[in-house]
Protein backbone atom coordinates (compact mmCIF):
# COMPACT_ATOMS: atom_id res chain seq x y z
CA UNK A 1 0.00 0.00 0.00
CA UNK A 2 1.32 3.41 -1.21
CA UNK A 3 0.61 5.71 2.43
CA UNK A 4 1.75 8.45 0.89
CA UNK A 5 -0.59 8.25 -1.66
CA UNK A 6 -3.54 7.54 0.26
CA UNK A 7 -3.09 10.02 3.16
CA UNK A 8 -2.60 12.87 0.79
CA UNK A 9 -5.58 12.17 -0.91
CA UNK A 10 -7.67 12.02 2.65
CA UNK A 11 -6.21 15.64 2.84
CA UNK A 12 -6.75 17.00 -0.30
CA UNK A 13 -9.58 15.02 -1.26
CA UNK A 14 -11.87 18.22 -1.39
CA UNK A 15 -9.69 19.08 -4.58
CA UNK A 16 -10.13 16.02 -6.53
CA UNK A 17 -11.77 16.40 -10.03
CA UNK A 18 -12.47 14.01 -12.96
CA UNK A 19 -12.01 15.66 -16.32
CA UNK A 20 -16.00 15.37 -16.59
CA UNK A 21 -16.91 16.85 -13.17
CA UNK A 22 -15.36 18.07 -10.10
CA UNK A 23 -15.49 15.95 -7.18
CA UNK A 24 -16.53 18.31 -3.86
CA UNK A 25 -17.25 16.91 -0.99
CA UNK A 26 -19.90 17.34 1.02
CA UNK A 27 -18.35 17.82 4.67
CA UNK A 28 -15.01 19.32 5.02
CA UNK A 29 -12.78 17.17 6.97
CA UNK A 30 -10.44 18.15 9.93
CA UNK A 31 -12.15 20.92 10.00
CA UNK A 32 -10.11 23.11 12.99
CA UNK A 33 -12.97 25.28 14.79
CA UNK A 34 -12.03 28.57 15.64
CA UNK A 35 -11.67 29.52 19.14
CA UNK A 36 -11.07 32.45 21.49
CA UNK A 37 -9.78 31.41 25.20
CA UNK A 38 -9.87 34.77 27.55
CA UNK A 39 -6.36 35.71 28.99
CA UNK A 40 -5.57 34.89 32.83
CA UNK A 41 -4.63 37.95 35.23
CA UNK A 42 -0.71 37.34 34.50
CA UNK A 43 -1.02 37.58 30.60
CA UNK A 44 -3.78 40.41 31.10
CA UNK A 45 -1.14 42.14 32.82
CA UNK A 46 2.02 41.02 30.57
CA UNK A 47 -0.02 42.86 27.93
CA UNK A 48 -0.93 46.19 29.43
CA UNK A 49 2.49 46.81 30.50
CA UNK A 50 3.81 46.28 26.57
CA UNK A 51 1.59 48.53 25.90
CA UNK A 52 3.39 51.33 28.20
CA UNK A 53 6.39 50.34 27.55
CA UNK A 54 7.43 48.24 30.69
CA UNK A 55 8.99 45.47 29.04
CA UNK A 56 11.43 44.39 31.96
CA UNK A 57 8.20 44.05 34.11
CA UNK A 58 6.73 42.02 31.53
CA UNK A 59 9.57 39.87 31.19
CA UNK A 60 9.99 39.30 35.33
CA UNK A 61 6.30 38.55 35.96
CA UNK A 62 6.58 36.19 33.09
CA UNK A 63 9.55 34.27 34.07
CA UNK A 64 8.81 34.16 37.36
CA UNK A 65 5.59 32.12 36.77
CA UNK A 66 7.11 29.85 33.64
CA UNK A 67 10.80 29.13 35.88
CA UNK A 68 11.74 25.57 34.70
CA UNK A 69 10.67 23.29 37.01
CA UNK A 70 13.33 21.57 39.45
CA UNK A 71 14.34 17.85 39.18
CA UNK A 72 17.57 16.03 38.72
CA UNK A 73 20.32 18.52 36.95
CA UNK A 74 21.54 16.30 34.08
CA UNK A 75 23.75 19.12 31.97
CA UNK A 76 24.32 22.55 32.67
CA UNK A 77 24.05 25.22 29.89
CA UNK A 78 26.13 28.47 31.39
CA UNK A 79 24.76 29.47 34.57
CA UNK A 80 21.18 27.39 34.03
CA UNK A 81 20.21 23.87 34.62
CA UNK A 82 18.79 21.17 32.74
CA UNK A 83 16.83 18.80 34.27
CA UNK A 84 15.58 15.13 33.68
CA UNK A 85 12.22 16.41 33.81
CA UNK A 86 12.54 18.86 31.15
CA UNK A 87 14.15 15.86 28.94
CA UNK A 88 11.51 13.63 29.69
CA UNK A 89 8.83 16.21 28.25
CA UNK A 90 11.04 17.07 25.48
CA UNK A 91 10.69 13.10 24.64
CA UNK A 92 7.29 13.06 25.45
CA UNK A 93 6.34 15.94 23.21
CA UNK A 94 8.16 13.96 20.17
CA UNK A 95 6.03 10.84 21.01
CA UNK A 96 9.27 8.86 21.53
CA UNK A 97 7.84 5.71 23.32
CA UNK A 98 9.98 4.20 26.32
CA UNK A 99 11.38 1.05 24.43
CA UNK A 100 12.55 3.39 21.69
CA UNK A 101 14.83 5.74 24.20
CA UNK A 102 17.84 4.13 22.96
CA UNK A 103 21.21 6.06 23.51
CA UNK A 104 21.47 7.63 19.83
CA UNK A 105 17.93 9.10 20.83
CA UNK A 106 18.47 10.73 23.66
CA UNK A 107 21.73 12.24 22.45
CA UNK A 108 19.93 13.77 19.76
CA UNK A 109 16.68 15.17 21.98
CA UNK A 110 19.24 16.48 24.44
CA UNK A 111 21.23 17.62 22.32
CA UNK A 112 18.39 19.84 20.55
CA UNK A 113 17.89 21.13 24.03
CA UNK A 114 20.99 22.52 24.77
CA UNK A 115 21.02 24.27 21.74
CA UNK A 116 17.48 25.88 21.93
CA UNK A 117 18.60 26.70 26.12
CA UNK A 118 21.95 28.32 24.33
CA UNK A 119 20.26 30.23 21.97
CA UNK A 120 17.70 31.62 24.66
CA UNK A 121 20.19 33.06 26.75
CA UNK A 122 22.11 34.31 23.22
CA UNK A 123 19.03 35.84 22.89
CA UNK A 124 18.32 37.28 26.14
CA UNK A 125 21.83 39.37 26.12
CA UNK A 126 21.13 40.45 22.71
CA UNK A 127 17.68 41.61 24.59
CA UNK A 128 15.65 39.90 21.92
CA UNK A 129 13.31 39.02 24.46
CA UNK A 130 12.54 42.98 25.00
CA UNK A 131 11.14 43.49 21.69
CA UNK A 132 7.42 43.71 21.53
CA UNK A 133 6.98 41.15 18.91
CA UNK A 134 8.65 38.60 20.51
CA UNK A 135 7.23 39.56 23.78
CA UNK A 136 4.03 39.15 22.06
CA UNK A 137 4.56 35.66 20.28
CA UNK A 138 5.58 34.58 23.80
CA UNK A 139 2.11 35.76 25.16
CA UNK A 140 0.66 33.50 22.39
CA UNK A 141 2.08 31.09 22.55
CA UNK A 142 1.47 30.21 26.42
CA UNK A 143 -2.31 30.87 25.46
CA UNK A 144 -2.24 28.57 22.34
CA UNK A 145 -0.66 25.73 25.19
CA UNK A 146 -2.94 26.71 27.96
CA UNK A 147 -6.24 26.72 25.45
CA UNK A 148 -5.14 23.42 23.68
CA UNK A 149 -4.63 21.73 27.46
CA UNK A 150 -7.80 23.02 28.84
CA UNK A 151 -9.62 21.61 25.71
CA UNK A 152 -8.30 18.46 25.72
CA UNK A 153 -8.79 17.90 30.04
CA UNK A 154 -12.47 18.93 29.12
CA UNK A 155 -13.05 16.34 26.72
CA UNK A 156 -10.65 13.34 27.98
CA UNK A 157 -13.10 13.66 30.87
CA UNK A 158 -16.38 13.53 28.72
CA UNK A 159 -14.83 10.90 26.62
CA UNK A 160 -15.22 8.28 29.37
CA UNK A 161 -18.92 8.04 28.66
CA UNK A 162 -18.21 6.41 25.75
CA UNK A 163 -19.49 2.86 25.80
CA UNK A 164 -19.74 -0.27 23.55
CA UNK A 165 -23.52 0.97 22.74
CA UNK A 166 -21.81 4.27 21.18
CA UNK A 167 -19.18 1.86 19.71
CA UNK A 168 -21.05 -0.35 18.37
CA UNK A 169 -23.85 2.21 16.70
CA UNK A 170 -20.82 4.05 15.43
CA UNK A 171 -19.35 0.87 13.32
CA UNK A 172 -23.36 0.05 12.01
CA UNK A 173 -23.49 3.67 10.36
CA UNK A 174 -20.36 3.73 8.65
CA UNK A 175 -20.05 0.49 7.11
CA UNK A 176 -18.08 1.71 4.32
CA UNK A 177 -15.20 2.01 7.04
CA UNK A 178 -15.87 -1.22 8.73
CA UNK A 179 -18.26 -4.49 7.69
CA UNK A 180 -17.87 -3.26 3.91
CA UNK A 181 -14.71 -1.59 4.00
CA UNK A 182 -13.64 -1.85 0.68
CA UNK A 183 -9.51 -2.15 -0.61
CA UNK A 184 -9.38 -0.20 -3.96
CA UNK A 185 -6.53 -1.00 -6.46
CA UNK A 186 -5.34 2.28 -8.40
CA UNK A 187 -2.79 2.87 -11.14
CA UNK A 188 -1.70 6.36 -10.90
CA UNK A 189 1.04 9.06 -12.51
CA UNK A 190 2.69 11.39 -10.25
CA UNK A 191 3.98 14.71 -11.18
CA UNK A 192 5.60 18.07 -9.21
CA UNK A 193 2.63 20.55 -8.55
CA UNK A 194 4.27 23.66 -10.42
CA UNK A 195 3.22 26.88 -12.13
CA UNK A 196 3.32 24.73 -15.09
CA UNK A 197 1.14 22.04 -13.81
CA UNK A 198 -2.61 23.93 -15.05
CA UNK A 199 -1.35 23.82 -18.48
CA UNK A 200 -0.21 19.92 -18.20
CA UNK A 201 -3.96 19.41 -16.86
CA UNK A 202 -5.37 21.13 -19.38
CA UNK A 203 -3.69 19.58 -22.23
CA UNK A 204 -4.87 15.58 -20.72
CA UNK A 205 -7.87 16.76 -19.76
CA UNK A 206 -9.61 15.04 -22.84
CA UNK A 207 -7.65 11.85 -22.70
CA UNK A 208 -9.25 9.10 -21.90
CA UNK A 209 -6.26 6.65 -20.59
CA UNK A 210 -3.36 7.22 -18.45
CA UNK A 211 -1.52 6.03 -21.42
CA UNK A 212 -2.37 8.56 -23.34
CA UNK A 213 -1.73 11.46 -20.61
CA UNK A 214 1.79 9.49 -19.79
CA UNK A 215 2.64 9.97 -23.60
CA UNK A 216 1.60 13.42 -23.76
CA UNK A 217 3.62 14.15 -20.11
CA UNK A 218 6.91 12.83 -22.25
CA UNK A 219 5.95 15.16 -25.28
CA UNK A 220 5.99 17.85 -22.83
CA UNK A 221 9.16 17.09 -21.34
CA UNK A 222 7.40 16.57 -17.53
CA UNK A 223 9.05 14.55 -15.31
CA UNK A 224 6.31 11.95 -13.75
CA UNK A 225 6.45 8.37 -11.88
CA UNK A 226 3.92 5.59 -12.59
CA UNK A 227 3.23 3.45 -10.09
CA UNK A 228 -0.14 0.82 -8.68
CA UNK A 229 -1.19 1.94 -5.17
CA UNK A 230 -4.72 1.27 -3.11
CA UNK A 231 -6.95 3.48 -1.12
CA UNK A 232 -9.31 2.36 1.68
CA UNK A 233 -12.66 3.11 1.97
CA UNK A 234 -12.49 3.93 5.37
CA UNK A 235 -9.69 6.50 4.88
CA UNK A 236 -12.07 8.46 2.23
CA UNK A 237 -14.80 10.92 2.38
CA UNK A 238 -17.94 8.52 1.49
CA UNK A 239 -19.19 11.10 -1.21
CA UNK A 240 -15.72 10.73 -2.89
CA UNK A 241 -16.37 7.02 -2.74
CA UNK A 242 -19.59 7.02 -4.39
CA UNK A 243 -18.33 9.07 -7.43
CA UNK A 244 -15.48 6.53 -7.63
CA UNK A 245 -17.74 3.60 -8.09
CA UNK A 246 -19.79 5.45 -10.54
CA UNK A 247 -17.12 5.56 -12.95
CA UNK A 248 -16.99 4.81 -16.44
CA UNK A 249 -14.35 2.46 -17.25
CA UNK A 250 -12.43 5.22 -18.92
CA UNK A 251 -12.30 8.03 -16.22
CA UNK A 252 -9.29 8.93 -14.90
CA UNK A 253 -8.91 11.29 -11.80
CA UNK A 254 -6.80 14.06 -10.89
CA UNK A 255 -5.91 14.77 -7.25
CA UNK A 256 -3.15 17.76 -6.01
CA UNK A 257 -1.86 15.91 -3.56
CA UNK A 258 0.63 18.26 -1.70
CA UNK A 259 3.94 19.08 -3.78
CA UNK A 260 2.31 16.20 -5.88
CA UNK A 261 -0.29 16.02 -8.16
CA UNK A 262 -1.88 12.51 -9.76
CA UNK A 263 -3.81 11.33 -12.11
CA UNK A 264 -5.03 7.52 -11.48
CA UNK A 265 -7.87 5.46 -12.71
CA UNK A 266 -9.29 2.66 -10.04
CA UNK A 267 -8.43 -0.73 -11.24
CA UNK A 268 -10.52 -3.15 -9.03
CA UNK A 269 -11.94 -3.49 -5.74
CA UNK A 270 -11.85 -5.52 -2.64
CA UNK A 271 -14.16 -6.60 0.33
CA UNK A 272 -11.65 -6.52 3.21
CA UNK A 273 -13.67 -6.05 6.68
CA UNK A 274 -11.87 -4.94 9.67
CA UNK A 275 -11.45 -6.83 12.09
CA UNK A 276 -13.89 -6.34 15.24
CA UNK A 277 -11.51 -5.37 17.67
CA UNK A 278 -9.31 -2.94 15.82
CA UNK A 279 -12.88 -1.76 14.32
CA UNK A 280 -13.67 -1.12 18.32
CA UNK A 281 -10.54 0.71 18.48
CA UNK A 282 -10.84 3.21 15.39
CA UNK A 283 -14.41 3.50 16.15
CA UNK A 284 -13.63 5.09 19.39
CA UNK A 285 -10.91 7.08 18.36
CA UNK A 286 -13.36 8.74 15.79
CA UNK A 287 -15.93 9.46 18.78
CA UNK A 288 -13.46 11.41 20.56
CA UNK A 289 -12.69 13.21 17.29
CA UNK A 290 -16.29 14.08 17.45
CA UNK A 291 -16.33 14.92 21.18
CA UNK A 292 -13.26 16.94 20.91
CA UNK A 293 -15.11 18.77 17.66
CA UNK A 294 -18.23 19.30 19.46
CA UNK A 295 -16.60 20.77 22.50
CA UNK A 296 -14.56 23.03 20.28
CA UNK A 297 -17.33 24.38 19.03
CA UNK A 298 -19.38 25.32 22.53
CA UNK A 299 -16.10 27.05 23.74
CA UNK A 300 -15.74 29.00 20.42
CA UNK A 301 -19.53 30.28 20.47
CA UNK A 302 -18.97 30.73 24.90
CA UNK A 303 -16.37 32.96 24.23
CA UNK A 304 -17.17 34.90 21.67
CA UNK A 305 -20.46 35.07 23.57
CA UNK A 306 -18.53 36.83 26.54
CA UNK A 307 -16.24 38.87 24.91
CA UNK A 308 -16.87 42.59 24.23
CA UNK A 309 -15.95 43.97 20.82
CA UNK A 310 -14.82 47.48 20.61
CA UNK A 311 -14.68 50.01 17.82
CA UNK A 312 -15.52 48.70 14.02
CA UNK A 313 -14.35 45.37 15.58
CA UNK A 314 -18.01 45.12 17.06
CA UNK A 315 -19.53 44.94 13.53
CA UNK A 316 -17.15 42.96 11.74
CA UNK A 317 -17.60 40.31 14.43
CA UNK A 318 -21.86 40.45 14.90
CA UNK A 319 -21.91 40.22 11.07
CA UNK A 320 -23.60 36.81 10.15
CA UNK A 321 -21.31 34.33 8.74
CA UNK A 322 -20.34 34.47 4.70
CA UNK A 323 -22.97 32.57 2.73
CA UNK A 324 -21.37 29.08 1.52
CA UNK A 325 -20.30 29.13 -1.85
CA UNK A 326 -22.71 27.35 -4.59
CA UNK A 327 -21.77 23.48 -5.53
CA UNK A 328 -19.92 23.25 -8.62
CA UNK A 329 -21.64 21.72 -11.50
CA UNK A 330 -21.32 18.78 -12.25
Amino acid sequence: MNRDFEDDLMANAANAMVYTRPIIPNRAFFKRSAMLVRSSVLVRACQYALLIGLSGTVLAACNKETAAPKGQVIARVGAEDVTQQELENELRLAQIPADRRDEATIKRVLGDLVQRKYLVQKATTSKLDREPSTLLDVLRSREQILAAAYAQREAAAKSTAIGKADIDKYILSHPLMFQQRQLLTVDKISIAMTPATQTVVEATKNMKSLEDIEKKLKELNILYNRSMGSLSTGDIPEEFYNVLRAQKPDDVFFVPTGPTGTFFRVKGAETTPMKPEDAARIARQALVVELMRGEMRKIAATAEAEAKFEGEYAKIMSAPPASAAPAPKK
